[in-house]
């Protein structure tokens, strides 16, 4: 007897062939195992991924790129923001705002005093400490109507103490909305002083809002009125705060007034754009001054203006100077003086000693050039446009195929199961079992 009858004999290689068939069957179907699994993972992990692709597709305003919003900038409009597509307010307010910033900043400045934003329009329900965040990333001035504890400009004698008064920026004067704006509720508003923040939307959904026209001219009658911005009042409010100057004579007949940029207040308000602010400057009555000048140049007389600009005006016996960080304005005077001669009656809250301030908020501008188009001739009233890039439809071809990989996942997986069912289930056929091998 050979080794082989032998080794037969023993019941040894009666099990060798079904052993190997074991194993065999033992690979196939850990590798079917780990291609459901695989399977089973991409289609948990699409609907997860989708989300993220959805927080890309947005279109930008191409207008903030053109000539137009150059136009908006140097007429004295401001660009702030609004919200970001596929970002949620109530889950990361700082993504937002850092999002809406970085695609602000890569396509315009924010003003013609400034280039970051500092403008943020908020929906209600955020916390105090979500409005901290939001202003520690650069954004000053929060609107409107938020319910906060602290607030500003809700009427007229709301004014800013603090920075966080900023935070809450009052809706005062009704809207530009043709059948929604008040004209009596505005002109109150404007009797009473302070700022008046009137609400603008151009747009809802396919619908365009028109403007009341007889709101625009009866502003643009009242000549008591600086047209101004979110971020130029809060400005003239920091500098207010810190500041520094020097006024000296520096001929017999030259008066030098500088207001200096200092590090000091640089440091309380970093985000602080170099609007022009007024000074009150008296001179003695017997004096008349015949000229002011700003680095050589004649400075513009700003008797008639309504819009944040550099340069003088008489005000009764005193003069009014209008000037940036950092500039210097000389007077040159028909008599001689002396320093102490003149005093500098401080700064005027409001630029050009306007008695009220009025701003527009374009809320939720994710088109510029239709919303500003019909503005264009208006030549005083100055908008601060709080913009967000448009929603888009995300470009997801693979979307179609969860589907079939579904399916596939689903028969691939039953069979699975039936190869490795011994019986015992519910779904093992009938006289379908493992077939038993007994030793000898």
């Amino acid at each position: 007897m050979n080794l082989q009858a032998n080794l037969s004999q023993s019941g040894v290689l009666l099990h060798a062939k079904p052993f190997a068939k074991a194993q065999g069957r033992s690979s196939i179907r850990h590798s079917m195992r780990g291609a459901v699994v695989g399977l089973l993972l991409s289609l948990v992990l699409l609907p997860v991924h989708a989300p993220l692709v959805a927080a890309d597709a947005w279109e930008e305003d191409g207008w903030l790129r053109t000539p137009l919003a150059e136009e908006r900038l140097a007429a004295g409009d401001e660009f702030g923001c609004s919200g970001f597509p596929g970002l949620s307010w109530a889950n990361d307010p700082g993504a937002v705002a850092t999002s809406c910033r970085a695609y602000l900043g890569d396509r315009t400045n924010a003003s013609k005093w400034g280039t970051l934003p500092l403008s943020l329009g908020t929906p209600r329900g955020l916390t105090e400490s979500d409005h901290t965040r939001l202003g520690d990333i650069g954004f000053t001035v929060h609107g409107d109507n938020l319910d906060l504890s602290s607030s500003a400009w809700h009427d007229g004698e709301d004014k800013p103490t603090v920075e966080e008064d900023w935070y809450n920026i009052g809706r005062r004067g009704g809207s530009l909305e043709l059948e929604v704006a008040d004209l009596e509720q505005l002109r109150g508003a404007l009797d009473e002083g302070g700022l008046v923040n009137l609400y603008w939307v151009g747009r809802v959904g396919d619908i365009t809002i028109r403007h009341d026209a007889d709101v625009v001219e009866m502003l643009l009658e009242r000549e008591d009125v600086w047209f101004t911005t979110w971020g130029e009042a809060w400005s003239t409010w920091a500098i207010g705060r810190c500041h520094e100057f020097t006024l000296e004579v520096v001929e017999a007949r030259r008066i030098a007034f500088t207001l200096l940029d200092t590090e000091a207040c640089r440091g309380a308000n970093p985000e602080v754009w170099a609007v022009p602010t007024t000074w009150r400057l008296a001179v003695p009555n017997h004096v008349s001054v015949e000229a002011v000048e700003i680095d050589g140049h004649q400075a513009e007389d700003l008797s008639s203006a309504r819009n944040t600009a550099v340069g003088w005006r008489m005000s009764g016996d005193d003069v009014l100077l209008s000037l940036t960080l950092g500039q210097r304005i000389d007077l040159i005077v028909d008599k001689e003086v002396n320093r102490s001669d003149l005093d500098v009656l401080g700064m005027a809250p409001n630029w050009n000693d306007r008695s009220v301030a009025v701003t527009v908020a374009g809320h939720d501008t994710t088109d510029l050039q239709r919303w500003s188009r019909r503005f264009l001739e208006v030549e005083d009233i100055r908008f601060t446009w709080l913009v967000s890039p448009r929603e888009g439809d995300p470009e997801m071809p693979w979307l179609p195929w969860i589907g079939v990989l579904a399916g596939a996942a689903s028969v691939v997986g039953m069979r699975v199961a039936l190869s490795r069912d011994d019986g015992t289930s519910a779904i093992a056929k009938p006289g379908q079992g493992r077939p038993l091998h007994e030793e000898e």
